[in-house]
């Protein structure tokens, strides 16, 4: 939610080899689709598809304006990673009127005012995105989960902590069928978003995954040879489908 985000765009005639010109004409070739229509071939000036891109990121619905209006989400985004310049746009057309799902960031509030980092605590984010689904203009720019309370090492916040907006819900992708039935199942809503921790003992945890992962990385190379010859099979039937 937040302010109206529009990009003006025009119908595209130059495909193929011939965007190259666009390109250096400062002009970015994209593509919309969606259910119920064609896919349409689109350029935009580059210095505004710039500012919506940062803007909206994959997150926030963009008003299409031009020869016909549309509401669409950002789908991918092709950077050319030389020039650090947009290539390629690609939205997906959604209806005003029908929820979409998409992941939003989870935002910490009051970083530094919690009695825990007051005294030294340390307080680390476990969790940064989630899956939430509402109105294309219902959409947060973020989920919010306050850390205030947290005082002592141990303790922590879950999604069952969120801020969610009335009109908003957070998708949990469980399907609720599992072989043991007197096993609970759990929420998404359980998940860990922050945790505290003591400094020594964070770099403790760190420095243990650190050699884990030094260990795993011996081991694989000790056994290369297998592996690439497995994989190379796998790959070989994927290519023969």
């Amino acid at each position: 939610m937040g302010d109206k985000i529009t990009l003006a765009v025009e119908a595209r005639d130059v495909h193929g080899k011939k965007v190259a010109k666009l390109r250096k004409e400062g002009v970015v070739p994209g593509v919309v689709y969606g259910p119920g229509m064609e896919p349409l071939s689109i350029q935009v000036a580059e210095n505004d598809l710039q500012k919506v891109v940062a803007a909206a990121g994959k997150h926030t619905p963009v008003n299409l304006t031009g020869s016909k209006r549309r509401i669409a989400m950002i789908k991918d985004v092709d950077i050319d990673p030389v020039r650090n310049a947009i290539r390629h746009i690609s939205f997906h057309a959604v209806r005003a009127d029908q929820p979409v799902a998409t992941e939003v960031p989870i935002r910490l509030v009051g970083e530094g005012e919690s009695e825990a980092e007051k005294n030294g605590l340390i307080i680390l984010q476990a969790l940064d995105r989630v899956e939430v689904k509402a109105l294309p203009m219902d959409l947060p720019e973020s989920i919010d989960v306050d850390i205030t309370k947290l005082k002592e090492a141990g303790e922590k916040v879950t999604l069952s902590d969120a801020v969610v907006p009335y009109g908003v819900e957070i998708v949990d992708h469980d399907d609720g069928h599992h072989d043991d039935e007197e096993e609970e199942t759990p929420s998404i809503l359980d998940l860990m978003v922050a945790s505290v921790w003591e400094p020594a003992a964070l770099e403790a945890s760190n420095a243990a995954a650190a050699g884990s992962a030094t260990d795993e990385s011996e081991v694989e190379s000790e056994n290369g040879s297998d592996e690439s010859e497995a994989t190379t099979e796998v790959d070989s039937a994927k290519s023969a489908e």
